[in-house]
């Protein structure tokens, strides 16, 4: 009998924000998952038959209390596992979540690929629950059914492979000051050779790359979410906003309050049910399509 099977995992979302913008993100998953959005998250009502399938701790800006209440939750209810998603993240703080036991490390926003991963792991470990208890031979969870794209045995990534620690390290710190000299060292060679390598494997220099990742992290700030342009800048990695603005207006043509009226002002709502990116105004787009961003 395997009719539990087929319900929808229930997900009990614990909004710990400091703007109270979960429902935004806990929306995405509405379609495939039962959600109960919560404010203060009460342990000593779940019971028994009551017990949601995951618990996700959704936070913009973790500190140090509101992140305590991690380990108070897996100490509370060990058997029901956590997601925690989060804006503002780190390695540091994805490791601490990994050791304080969660289940899942989400980083917002959230990428689509990335959310169709996240519910067929979800679907595959509430099946795996709810069969249990039948006389079935012990089956294991498959988190991640392939290879990612950077490890993939193919020419051309052999070709980037003295770089990948370099490339990861960039993922995680382009918000951050990072020296080319100590880039070449993580992946032992010297910095002359770093930089030719680097730039005949991606085309461009390492400044110009870091850049690139900062204006395009600025504009997915900037299309899905609402926050300050000067939050942005801080964000992406810049410590003047007016030098933020400069370069982003040199990086798509159009300066980010532009960028921002010009999401703006297009449907959205057709657009989200369409699966279509919004389009920029006429002005935005003649400058993307000059601009040295086509170049790469």
């Amino acid at each position: 009998m395997n009719t539990h099977a087929l319900a929808a995992p229930q997900l009990l979302w614990f909004d710990l924000t400091h703007d109270q913008s979960a429902a935004d993100c806990s929306a995405a998953f509405a379609d495939s998952c039962r959600i109960i959005l919560v404010r203060e998250l009460n342990l000593s009502r779940l019971s028994a038959r009551q017990r949601p399938d995951m618990i996700c701790m959704h936070y913009d800006r973790p500190d140090t209390l509101s992140l305590g209440l991690i380990l108070e939750v897996k100490r509370s209810v060990p058997s029901i596992p956590i997601t925690m998603l989060t804006l503002q993240h780190s390695e540091e703080l994805a490791v601490w979540a990994f050791r304080s036991g969660v289940w899942d490390y989400l980083a917002l926003p959230l990428q689509p690929s990335e959310r169709q991963r996240y519910l067929k792991a979800l679907r595959a470990l509430c099946q795996l629950r709810s069969a249990h208890e039948l006389p079935n031979p012990k089956q294991q969870l498959t988190r991640i059914s392939e290879l990612p794209e950077s490890v993939r045995l193919t020419s051309e990534h052999q070709k980037q492979r003295p770089l990948q620690d370099a490339i990861h390290y960039i993922e995680l710190h382009f918000k951050e000051h990072i020296e080319q000299q100590a880039l070449a060292k993580r992946c032992g060679m010297t910095p002359f050779r770093f930089s030719r390598l680097f730039k005949q494997t991606y085309g461009v220099g390492f400044v110009e790359f870091i850049q690139r990742k900062r204006m395009d992290k600025a504009e997915e700030l900037l299309s899905n979410s609402e926050m300050p342009i000067t939050s942005i800048a801080y964000a992406v990695g810049f410590q003047d906003p007016s030098y933020f603005a400069r370069s982003f207006k040199q990086y798509f043509g159009c300066c980010p309050s532009d960028y921002r009226q010009s999401i703006a002002a297009q449907p959205q709502s057709s657009d989200r049910a369409t699966g279509r990116e919004p389009l920029l105004s006429q002005h935005c787009r003649e400058s993307l399509s000059l601009g040295w961003k086509s170049t790469g």
